[in-house]
Order: C-alpha cells, then structure tokens, then sequence
C-alpha cells in the first residue's frame, strides 16, 4: 500500500445527516414529496446526479441547477461557524499522512471540501481533494477514487480506501482498492457489501492502529 483515499462525509465530517435534513427541507418548501429510498438513494452521487433526483423523483419544482445551488448554498451556511468534523479525525489524517501521501474522494462539492480541510487546517497536508463533481459518474461508481489515485500518481490497486456508506464502498471495490469500512451509525451499510471490504473499524482513530502506525 503506497496512499490512503479518504472519503469525507461519515469518515471525517459528520454531514450525512445534515445533507438529509437540508435536502427534505428544500423538498417540502418546493413542492417535492419525500419517499422512503430517497435518502439512501442520493449517498454518494454527485451533485448533478442528486439534483436531478430531488426534481425527476422527489418532485421538487425547480431546475436542478436551482436545487442544487440552494441546497448547497445552505450546506455552506450550516458550515459558516465549523464543520461538524469527527472526534479524531484531523488528527488521524493528520497522522496517516506523515506515512502516506494521502487525498479526499468525496460526494461533497469543492467548496464544502475546502471549508473542511480550511477548519482543520489540513490543506496542507492533503495534495489532493476531488470531488464527484469533476468527474463523469458519482459513487457506486469507481471515477472519483480513480480519479484521487491518478492525481497522486499511485496506481488505484496500491492505495487503501476509507469509507462508511454502501455506494462509497462499492465505489472504491471497484476501483481495485484495499477497502477500510468505518461503518456509519446513522446509516449502516448494507452487510453484504461491508462483507467484501478488507478491514472493518469501530471508527477512524483506529485507522492508524490498522495500517500499522
């Protein structure tokens, strides 16, 4: 193993709850029902991809341009004072990468990214961010992990993966990449796939323990 790709929402930042109830408020202010898969439907894809749900299944009645700025726009309000990171995790990071060259693959979009690694004060020590938004597909689909991979110059088989949602997951196996499952204890991960990941940790400080630092 040469790098570690991490993802942020559920690894580093604690957000999928706050994209959920952010996402149902603009849903019911613009005319969208909500429906019982909506939630774990949208973990994963990118922006494009989930503002088009929220309009074609949801119902939301505007453009998804228009979702998506104003879902994003609040998610950049909600993050004005501090993300709402981990307990652990800028020092874990922090601590992986005096080891390894290390990156972000996320779902969020560049401007959340960088208000996190902003907060933290990481930006330094990670190289590389991408978010799905500069690539063709969002999680399940590999495109982002590969993407991280290629930006450090490290083929996707010999970098490590740090995950917590079913599409993330699916999304760095398919990469060809050694998988770590943090498991998210608001929406755990479907078994089976948990089950085909390589190292599963109760959280992310013992990430460092795993790889043997």
């Amino acid at each position: 193993m040469q790098a570690v790709v991490f993802d942020m929402d559920g690894v580093l930042v604690d957000s999928e709850q706050l994209w959920d109830e952010v996402r149902r408020s603009v849903a019911a202010e613009h005319g969208g029902t909500w429906n019982g898969e909506a939630t774990r439907a949208m973990q994963g894809m990118s922006t494009p991809e989930w503002a088009e749900y929220l309009v074609t299944e949801v119902g939301v009645e505007l453009t998804p341009d228009e979702v998506a700025r104003t879902v994003i726009d609040e998610m950049r309000n909600r993050y004005a004072g501090a993300p709402p990171v981990l307990p652990g995790a800028p020092e874990t990071l922090n601590r992986v990468a005096s080891r390894y060259p290390v990156a972000i693959a996320s779902s969020s979009p560049p401007v959340l990214i960088e208000s996190f690694l902003a907060a933290t004060g990481l930006a330094e020590r990670v190289p590389v961010a991408v978010s799905s938004e500069q690539v063709a597909k969002g999680k399940p689909a590999p495109d982002v992990y590969l993407e991280a991979a290629s930006q450090l110059g490290i083929a996707a088989r010999d970098c490590a993966a740090v995950e917590d949602s079913t599409s993330g997951l699916q999304a760095a196996l398919a990469a060809g990449m050694t998988v770590f499952t943090v498991p998210n204890p608001h929406y755990p991960p479907d078994e089976t796939v948990v089950a085909r990941t390589h190292h599963t940790l109760d959280g992310i400080t013992e990430l460092p323990a795993a790889l043997g630092l």
